[in-house]
């Protein structure tokens, strides 16, 4: 199913968690969820992928409860409910990555740059205006730590 002109539901629901857990539920969601990831890939993703004319890796978009816990993430995660992604680009930095989103014109819930290693980028399309919320996650004594930037 095309969510837009180039991203497909199959790519916001691949986990190779679930499949080595065994976890089913992460390929069917219900329709709010879809919902969610269409238009997170409508309103985010999909301009950031024309206006970098680059193709965008989609390392983590919905997770299922299941997923989510197994990997440890946070029990509010939007990837819970289809509103995030954790992204790269093959030709950007993380950091440059992170910059070029947070000084676009996108309209974001959050943005964090999240060790280095990919951008977490969400869209909430329940709320009258996005937060445009920047973030950094780094590790300190062994926990995740969000520092506003």
């Amino acid at each position: 199913m095309n969510l837009t002109k180039n991203f497909y539901l199959d790519e916001m629901l691949a986990s190779q968690s679930a499949v080595r857990l065994g976890f089913d539920e992460q390929f069917s969601p219900d329709q709010a969820v879809i919902d969610n990831l269409r238009a997170l890939c409508q309103n985010v993703l999909q301009p950031l992928r024309d206006g970098l004319q680059r193709a965008i890796l989609t390392s983590s978009g919905y997770r299922c409860p299941r997923v989510n816990q197994a990997i440890g993430g946070a029990k509010t995660s939007q990837h819970l409910f289809g509103m995030a992604a954790d992204i790269n680009v093959g030709h950007l930095t993380t950091e440059q990555l992170y910059q070029r989103i947070k000084n676009s014109g996108l309209v974001f819930d959050q943005l964090i740059q999240e060790f280095d290693r990919w951008v977490h980028v969400s869209y909430n399309p329940n709320v009258s205006a996005n937060r445009r919320q920047c973030l950094r996650a780094v590790k300190e004594n062994g926990s995740t730590k969000y520092i506003p930037d």
